[in-house]
Order: structure tokens, then sequence, then C-alpha cells
């Protein structure tokens, strides 16, 4: 049986649309870290503070729908990198808006610097907070910002 404090101790980070290009994709923008390099950063400093790190990553708007989902009882709080489907994407709006726990919206870039349909982010209403710009140094922030909102 799951608990409280349990869930508590377990964030969910789903990556989503071209994600797993990392490392190769428009390194100028995104970084050079693959992945795996991000997601064991993220891991590691999770670790650290005695909190579980579960990882999702999809190019599937539905799978990441469904991840959310899954991460209802099961994490106490999600970062969420959703690529593309940050801009439309309001099935991964809704999911995460049912979501009970704290919320931290990710990009590696900085998004309102960029193209003009990449400035609004359907995402961000449902956020607790937003980090972007400072490429895979972002996550483990993430994971440091979000470990304090989960235990409250």
């Amino acid at each position: 049986m799951t608990t409280d404090s349990d869930v508590n101790k377990r964030i969910m980070l789903i990556n989503g649309a071209n994600l797993n290009l990392l490392g190769s994709r428009d390194p100028g923008i995104y970084g050079t870290e693959t992945l795996d390099d991000i997601v064991d950063s993220a891991r590691n400093q999770a670790e650290e503070l005695g909190l579980e790190l579960r990882h999702f990553q999809s190019n599937s708007e539905g799978e990441i729908v469904d991840a959310i989902a899954r991460s209802r009882g099961n994490s106490g709080g999600i970062i969420v990198n959703a690529g593309a489907f940050s801009h439309y994407s309001w099935a991964i709006h809704d999911a995460l808006g049912a979501f009970p726990g704290p919320i931290i919206e990710l990009h590696l870039s900085n998004p309102g610097a960029r193209e003009e349909f990449r400035t609004k982010s359907v995402i961000t209403p449902v956020a607790t907070a937003v980090i972007s710009g400072l490429k895979a140094r972002g996550y483990p922030l993430a994971v440091r910002a979000i470990a304090p909102l989960m235990a409250s």
C-alpha cells in the first residue's frame, strides 16, 4: 500500500516531443547533453534530497496525458518539459490541472526569446512555477525547487 509519505517522496519527470533527440538536435539552443545525461543529473539531485525520481518520455501527446493520470496518487509532484506540446496541448493542460500536487514547467531554452508561436504556453496557467533558459542545469534546479513544495 502506498502511503502519503511515500507519494511525497516521488517526483515524476515527464519529457515530451523530440526531447529524445537531445545532444544532437540544435545543440546551440538545447545544449549538448543527451536526455539520459539530463535525467541522470535530475535523478542524482533527487537522491541527494532523499527523493525518488521517475522518468517518462514520449513523442505522443496521449501517452503523456496517460503518464500524468498515472501520477495521481503515485507522485507528490511533476516536473514537465512537454516540448512543443507546451504551446498547444489543451489535453496536457487539462491532465496537469487535475493533478493535486505541485507542477514545475521546464524548458531548456527561453521560449519567450524565440519564435512568436513559442512565447505562449498553455501549461503555464496550471503550473506552480516555470524554469526556462538554463539548458540542462534547469533539471536539477527543478528538483530542488519542487522538493519543499511536495512536503507542504
